[in-house]
């Protein structure tokens, strides 16, 4: 294993500028697709370990990874091009079953707090903690303001 490593060293043994670029944007799509996840709900954050849920951002982490696939189409190796195309099909699924399925109360930190049924009853009236301006982009759509403060209840 360790001839494969020294094959793609560069003689005074560091790694060449162009494997060291191809390891840094492997590493920037994995942590992209991580914190989509984490957003999606599909894995806990690392320092509360409580999953959350807030789908706009994770939508967000998914659409500079299509960006990254867009602007960068004929200048990644296979193994770049692999990785980013498993990544976002892995999070394309994600997403879908994420807004296929509601969230659990049991694992939001808003649970205690937030009340459903006043909350469906008058869902212009902020119980959360956003800005402003979020509340006025989400007024008209009760799961959005959720969504906002179980990130910012954190």
């Amino acid at each position: 294993m360790s001839d494969t490593i020294k094959d793609h060293e560069a003689p005074g043994g560091e790694l060449t500028r162009e494997q060291l670029q191809s390891a840094l944007f492997a590493q920037l799509v994995m942590q992209q697709a991580n914190l989509a996840m984490m957003l999606l709900g599909k894995v806990p954050n690392p320092e509360t370990g409580q999953s959350m849920r807030d789908l706009e951002a994770a939508k967000l982490f998914i659409d500079q990874l299509e960006m990254l696939e867009a602007k960068t189409k004929g200048n990644l190796n296979k193994d770049e091009v692999a990785l980013l195309k498993q990544s976002l099909m892995a999070l394309r699924m994600a997403f879908v079953d994420a807004v296929e399925t509601p969230a659990p109360p049991a694992k939001t930190a808003e649970t205690p707090t937030s009340p459903s049924a006043s909350e469906t009853a008058s869902p212009a009236k902020p119980e959360n903690e956003t800005a402003p301006a979020e509340d006025a982009s989400a007024a008209g759509e009760p799961e959005s303001r959720k969504r906002y403060s179980k990130k910012f209840s954190l």
